[in-house]
């Protein structure tokens, strides 16, 4: 099962919005006889992956056992239910980490085996295999994406200098492990302050990559420049408004810019809307990079699940800070976090944490 985890990493990157699956085929005779890992949309799960491995040595399936760290699908999208292919090419066993969260499988692939005279075993996995498609897990069950946080900040917790310099606040290797982290995600968000101030790309470079993710942009007031770098980098990019103006719609819509108009009552964003909508369109993880401004307000409507925090070793005095939330009168007003991870990237400190 580590193994076949291993296989899944693979598929960051690449499979998105299909969840990240490595399986690992092991024969009657304990010989391990297939691997595989999800292809890019509409191409082949792991199963089937490590099915077509195993074919390719000539090996024999019937009683194997197959290793994968999702349930086998059940229903008809856009490529046949693993569950079948299973069934057809005779394995005995199949251990899984986790049931697949989606409602047309969330057990029907169990059921399916089981019916077959399969034995269907979990794993004590299910921890690492959910984290490793904690977006997808977030889509099925909450009908929108998990929304990393990140952010780069000083020792006195600035993000940027008084004038908005922020380029480059850390080193190159946490700059490259940023886009790392941007590869993981299906959307990549800012807003147009953020535009505005450091016209941003906003895409992966540092790191391969097999797919751009969709680029997002909170701009209440169309104010994004059609000559912004964020839109003529390589991929699609996604404008949500508040109001609708038909000359600024043209000029950004000129470009390849799509436009979707989410107004809240206090004439901004509707953010929650937005998260919806962006589940809808499939996004299972939405990596922020944004401003102090647009970063306080996902973290006062309770929208951000995780924060991914850079913090170098320097002092920039007074500036800009990772969000703009208070004045608090009280601590008891304080959004808590627990640090789930603390690593050292080059001279810097990266921390993960969650609410």
């Amino acid at each position: 099962m580590r193994e076949a985890l291993a296989l899944a990493e693979h598929a960051v990157g690449l499979s998105d919005p299909n969840p990240r699956v490595g399986c690992v085929i092991v024969a009657v005779d304990g010989s391990v006889v297939g691997r595989g890992h999800t292809q890019e949309t509409g191409g082949a799960h792991a199963e089937v992956m490590a099915l077509r491995d195993a074919a390719a040595r000539g090996a024999g399936l019937r009683g194997a056992t197959v290793i994968v760290t999702l349930e086998p699908c059940s229903h008809h999208g856009r490529t046949p239910p693993c569950a079948d292919a299973l069934v057809a090419a005779g394995v005995g066993r199949v251990v899984m980490a986790m049931r697949d969260p989606d409602s047309r499988v969330a057990g029907q692939g169990v059921a399916r085996l089981a019916a077959a005279g399969i034995e269907v075993l979990a794993a004590p996995f299910e921890a690492e295999a959910r984290e490793l498609n904690i977006g997808f897990v977030s889509r099925m069950q909450r009908g929108r994406p998990w929304l990393r946080l990140k952010t780069a900040i000083s020792l006195d917790g600035r993000s940027a200098l008084e004038n908005g310099a922020s380029q480059w606040i850390t080193g190159e290797p946490a700059r490259r492990d940023g886009h790392a982290w941007r590869r993981r995600a299906g959307a990549l968000l800012t807003g147009v302050g953020t535009v505005l101030d450091d016209d941003p790309r906003l895409d992966v470079r540092l790191v391969p990559t097999a797919r751009q993710p969709l680029r997002v942009i909170v701009d209440s007031r169309l104010q994004t420049p059609p000559s912004a770098r964020i839109l003529a980098a390589p991929g699609s990019v996604l404008l949500y408004a508040a109001v609708d103006d038909a000359a600024r719609r043209r000029e950004l819509e000129a470009v390849g810019v799509e436009i979707a108009t989410l107004p809240s009552p206090a004439g901004k964003v509707d953010l929650t809307a937005m998260l919806q909508d962006l589940g809808a369109r499939g996004i299972n993880e939405l990596h922020v990079e944004a401003g102090e401004k647009l970063n306080a307000s996902l973290l006062k409507e309770g929208l951000v699940d995780e924060l991914l925090v850079y913090i170098a070793p320097r002092l920039l005095g007074s500036g800009r800070g990772l969000a703009a939330l208070g004045p608090f009168e009280r601590l008891e007003q304080s959004l808590d976090f627990r640090i789930l991870e603390s690593l050292a990237v080059g001279d810097d400190l990266r921390l993960r944490l969650r609410r």
